[in-house]
């Protein structure tokens, strides 16, 4: 198998992991630096909106390294997606693609469900809630439990803080009571 190959298909949970982990004491022993993504949408809006708010008055310049990381992610994505796609399709569990098709997903190709994820979707009331109040439930969320999942789940956690764990449980029940109690409803929706 070349590299290349290697590359475009997905690596099983126990590579990509640890792999992921390892972010963890790279950015503390390279610069003692947490990991997360939210952080940078604070960084762009005190950079870009001169309103003078206090929560943007700091020196966003002491978090540039978040935004190049941030970026980088972007670009990776961009290449990923032009050059390193996978021609097969995604790989599910045979129950959930059964789960999914009884709320009306039919559509497996690609990396989202165009039954959900459309531009025909956004002039609706399911995309609405989807993309518009999904998009501020998470925004909201993300800044009342100070950071996002991959700042309090992979980079709290490892550091032993008690409200990361608190923050990636209420993450877990949300994410939970979404898919199992609000979804079926929401899928109804035309």
């Amino acid at each position: 198998m070349d590299l290349l190959e290697l590359i475009r298909k997905p690596w099983p949970w126990y590579v990509a992991g640890p792999l992921i982990g390892l972010t963890v004491p790279a950015l503390l022993l390279v610069g003692n630096k947490s990991f997360g993504i939210s952080s940078s949408l604070r960084h762009i809006c005190a950079a870009c909106v001169p309103a003078g708010l206090p929560f943007f008055k700091y020196n966003w310049r002491d978090g540039i390294w978040n935004l190049v990381f941030v970026t980088g992610i972007l670009i990776g994505g961009f290449l990923t997606v032009q050059f390193l796609d996978n021609p097969n399709d995604m790989e599910i569990a045979p129950q959930t693609v059964a789960d999914l098709k009884a709320l009306g997903v039919n559509s497996f190709s690609g990396l989202m469900p165009s039954d959900i994820f459309s531009v025909a979707n956004l002039f609706n009331l399911k995309g609405f809630i989807f993309f518009v109040v999904g998009g501020f439930l998470v925004g909201f969320g993300t800044r009342m439990a100070g950071g996002c999942t991959s700042g309090h789940s992979i980079m709290g956690i490892s550091n032993l803080q008690g409200p990361s764990v608190v923050a990636t449980c209420c993450f877990m029940a949300g994410g939970f009571a979404m898919t199992h109690l609000f979804l079926p409803y929401i899928m109804q929706l035309f």
